[in-house]
């Protein structure tokens, strides 16, 4: 294809496998995953909003991580499964790039919704009885609203560099969504400063949240060690824990995939960690802050039973 980007009408998208022997496999799973996403935070958004036990800032700031999932989800699995369906694995050039720009929005805006749940989670223990004051209303709205004013923003430059390349080597993609690597590989422009600019404003936004989780807890690891009790402990730890799973799961796949050069990347390797931050984890989120969180099963409870009089 001999032609540059403003010229190109598509790209095709490789797909997950081409063993024809696992596509039913595949839709099996994808479908059930997908499934299992929509369900888990959907029903977590709608107990945390409809519960007002729930009403305080660390679950304000957990609905809004399950919206962002869902979205990203959202971007990404249904394409998947329909193309696995049909087999027509094309993607439009405008489709490609409005599946990129919302799919960066939401990765970016829950890379800072995790550094204001760490924030959150500091103060809940370190500072507990100024909690209420430092995280009013006004904090947690503006923490949420200016995550996913970075996201746009992010986003916005993304798009922007990436879609002003010229393509005219191949259209095929490498990959089963329109991520930035394999879709950098494609041009037969320069894109030494886009790579350079992807790894830079990556890195940034990384940096920065992992400053800000790992400050969070390590002031965290100081108050508890200050704590006498076992009790106390135990009950400190577990606030913590399941963000600091979901921090694990979200941090692993995005340095992997992103803070290398197109030149060391791998795509089946790449697919296979894009699989996990795309699809894997927005479906384990709302079941590792529901199932080892007392106040959402109790209120869970609680509606089940108020639904049932």
């Amino acid at each position: 294809m001999d032609v540059n980007s403003t010229e190109v009408n598509g790209f095709i998208l490789v797909g997950l496998t081409d063993i024809p022997e696992l596509q039913v496999l595949l839709i099996i799973i994808c479908t059930l995953i997908y499934i299992i996403t929509l369900v888990g935070n959907l029903g977590l958004i709608t107990l945390i909003w409809g519960e007002s036990t729930l009403h305080t800032s660390m679950y304000f700031f957990l609905s809004s991580l399950s919206l962002v999932d869902l979205g990203s989800s959202s971007a990404i699995t249904p394409k998947v499964i329909a193309g696995v369906i049909t087999g027509d694995k094309t993607i439009s050039y405008n489709g490609c790039a409005t599946q990129m720009f919302f799919f960066v929005i939401f990765a970016t805006t829950e890379n800072y919704l995790l550094a204001s749940m760490a924030y959150d989670r500091h103060v809940a223990v370190c500072k507990p009885l100024y909690y209420s004051t430092i995280m009013s209303s006004r904090m947690y709205i503006g923490l949420i609203i200016s995550s996913y004013v970075c996201g746009s923003l992010n986003s916005s430059i993304h798009i922007g560099c990436t879609f002003s390349l010229s393509f005219c080597s191949s259209n095929i993609v490498n990959h089963f969504f329109c991520d930035i690597p394999p879709i950098l590989t494609l041009s037969c422009s320069d894109i030494h400063f886009t790579e350079l600019l992807v790894c830079i404003v990556e890195a940034f936004n990384t940096a920065f949240a992992l400053l800000v989780i790992v400050t969070s807890y390590l002031s965290i690891f100081i108050a508890i060690l200050k704590i006498r009790s076992n009790e106390g402990c135990q009950k400190a730890f577990f606030t913590c824990a399941s963000h600091i799973f979901a921090v694990s799961l979200f941090y692993g796949g995005t340095i992997f995939v992103y803070l290398q050069p197109s030149s060391a990347h791998s795509m089946d390797t790449d697919k296979m960690a894009s699989i996990f931050y795309t699809m894997i984890i927005p479906m384990l989120n709302p079941l590792v802050y529901s199932l080892r969180n007392k106040d959402v099963k109790n209120a869970f409870r609680k509606a089940t039973r108020r639904k049932n009089l």
